[in-house]
């Protein structure tokens, strides 16, 4: 029969070990599920007068997530923050969760009642086969879709320009990057812009050679698990040490803005990585 003192030694080891496993339960939901607002700050010489000082709140890769009920604590804080625009840049659905549409149109409609709403395809509204409809319903709800396009934003007297690529695995006779660029470039020469476009790991070798005074992307999920000195751990491709997965990057003399991203796709998770709402705010200098 055991001793007293040892099945007490035994009890403690247990209830430590029960504890520890609460703890990490309680810290991996945190890691998940607990918003943070992240604020950069993006300068150029470029950039006109009027727009000094413009706060954009970036959303990307929700993948069904939601935060409060019909995300009414993710539409919250972006009510408080109080941008003068929004970007959507890409998976607002997911594949694997089979996201309906009356998701992401609930949630940009709400947005778009809040500051002039801006949305661009990922991979997994292509995964879905509904993007026609989506991009409809997105529409209606008063979110401007931008599909191989661009558009003028104005503010302060002044006027700057928005592009939006869809993602790549779209359509195959859609208007490229570089037509797109092109056409920018020929239409007003010398223009400030801005390009959305879902995959950061299209930059280096594509996008930064497009001439976009700043590309915005998603996409890279923060690396999933965020280490010290690392730029995340793991790929949503499954490659280790991936790069441009988070905040600001040059490359080819461009500038790349990667946001970490709100929600989880498939069996992935997020470990010193919260969801993230960035605020961007544009300064002329």
């Amino acid at each position: 029969m055991p001793k007293p003192s040892r099945v007490r030694r035994r009890k403690h080891r247990l209830l430590k070990f029960l504890l520890l496993c609460a703890l990490f339960a309680v810290f991996f939901w945190w890691s998940n599920h607990s918003l943070e607002t992240e604020r950069f700050t993006f300068d150029s010489p470029r950039l006109p007068e009027g727009f000094d000082g413009c706060v954009i709140v970036q959303l990307s890769d929700l993948h069904g997530m939601e935060f409060g009920e019909d995300n009414e604590e993710l539409i919250g804080r972006v009510r408080e923050i109080g941008p003068d625009y929004i970007f959507l840049t890409g998976d607002l659905q997911d594949r694997y969760r089979q996201t309906p549409i009356d998701y992401s149109v609930s949630l940009g409609g709400a947005l778009a009642e809040i500051a002039p709403t801006y949305f661009v395809t990922g991979n997994h509204e292509w995964a879905l086969h509904e993007v026609r409809a989506l991009k409809r319903a997105l529409g209606e709800a008063g979110v401007t879709v931008l599909t191989n396009e661009y558009v003028p934003l104005e503010r302060g007297g002044d006027r700057i320009l928005l592009a939006g690529i869809d993602d790549p695995n779209g359509f195959a006779d859609q208007k490229t990057p570089e037509e797109l660029a092109q056409e920018l470039r020929e239409a007003e020469p010398g223009a400030f812009w801005l390009l959305l476009a879902h995959r950061n790991n299209h930059f280096e070798r594509k996008y930064s050679r497009l001439g976009a005074d700043l590309v915005i992307s998603g996409h890279g999920h923060g690396g999933l698990i965020r280490l010290p000195f690392t730029d995340g751990l793991i790929s949503v491709e499954r490659r280790l040490f991936p790069d441009y997965t988070a905040g600001f990057y040059q490359v080819n003399g461009a500038e790349l803005f990667v946001s970490r991203g709100l929600g989880n796709s498939g069996p992935t998770f997020r470990l010193f990585n919260r969801p993230e709402i960035v605020v961007l705010t544009l300064e002329r200098k």
